[in-house]
């Protein structure tokens, strides 16, 4: 039984040696976005329309971008539903308000969004998942996934990060 715990250990810790990627000839440097950043973001963002801005959007080691975005929805605009048909996942952290989101299933009445955007939008989902998002709550949302509020109680504020492995988003400082 030791001989087993032993090998296993030594397969464990050779399977993580290998797994590691070699670090960066030039070490990276970390990327800094305070609360006071992310307040007065917010607080600047139009009262009367759905804003989704990029606070910072950063390159990062393994060759791919991520983005800390700011969003302002106000509660009389809901809005439609959405599918980024995109590698690039969505991880909504709800810092103020309260609502209803519902991800997956199929959009009712796909078209597509209004140019340049690449997204698909619907006026709701069929067969997704319904769940009533308060703050502090986190969602991970893949690429691919229809999502959308279907309901505001309040106004809502939000971060969204947006690992893009595919850089496609713009980096902004």
């Amino acid at each position: 039984m030791k001989k087993l715990a032993i090998s296993l250990a030594i397969l464990a810790i050779t399977t993580l040696t290998l797994a590691q990627t070699p670090a960066p000839a030039v070490p990276p440097i970390a990327t800094d976005v305070t609360a006071e950043d992310i307040s007065k973001f917010i607080d600047a963002l139009p009262r009367d329309q759905v804003s989704d801005r990029p606070i910072r959007t950063v390159s990062v080691t393994g060759d791919y971008r991520i983005g800390v975005y700011g969003v302002f929805r106000p509660k009389e605009i809901a809005g439609g539903a959405n599918l980024h048909p995109v590698n690039t996942t969505e991880i909504y952290y709800m810092l103020k308000g309260y609502a209803t989101l519902v991800t997956g299933g199929e959009l009712s009445d796909p078209r597509p969004a209004p140019s340049p955007s690449t997204s698909i939008r619907g006026s709701g989902i069929v067969g997704g998942v319904s769940r009533r998002i308060v703050p502090g709550d986190v969602v991970v949302i893949p690429g691919h996934t229809p999502h959308y509020w279907s309901e505001l109680e309040t106004d809502i504020e939000y971060l969204i990060f947006r690992p893009d492995p595919d850089n496609r988003i713009r980096l902004v400082d």
